[in-house]
């Protein structure tokens, strides 16, 4: 669907730049609300699943400070993210051995069999692409690149 039918625009856009400026925050809006649709089957934030993943990427325990580094959501608060996840049994909190100032974060079984769970209903997310060949999902992703120089 064209972004100006979309939000029912009536008069051109100042120039394609501006057209495409606007067609990118509806579409990462639209994005957004699919992650969340998607992830409230289980009980999870975008955020939340960020955290994990970042986590389970690691391959051991990780400081808040390396995932707060890693995050796709630079805004995020990472150990309020962290602390719910602890709520949730998903990640556990260890102090860090080489510097007791810092704390650690591991999955928990819990945890990992969520993302198991996750895994396997992981195409639901692709399908959100799926009007997009895997050529034109390339160059999409190049273009954002680019885009973000």
């Amino acid at each position: 669907m064209k972004i100006e039918k979309a939000i029912k625009q009536t008069r051109p856009f100042k120039s394609a730049h501006h057209r495409a400026a606007v067609n990118l925050i509806f579409s990462s809006n639209w994005l957004n609300d699919q992650h969340r649709i998607f992830f409230k089957k289980y009980d999870l934030t975008r955020k939340q699943f960020n955290v994990l993943r970042i986590v389970k990427g690691a391959d051991k325990p990780i400081s808040t400070a390396a995932i707060r580094e890693r995050l796709l959501d630079k805004m995020s608060d990472a150990s309020r993210v962290v602390d719910r996840l602890e709520k949730k049994q998903l990640v556990s909190k260890h102090t860090c051995p080489s510097d007791k100032r810092l704390v650690d974060i591991a999955l928990t079984s819990k945890g990992i069999l969520l993302l198991e769970k996750i895994a396997k209903q992981d195409n639901q997310l692709g399908d959100v692409l799926k009007n997009l060949s895997e050529k034109e999902a390339t160059q999409l992703s190049n273009l954002l690149d680019k885009m973000r120089g």
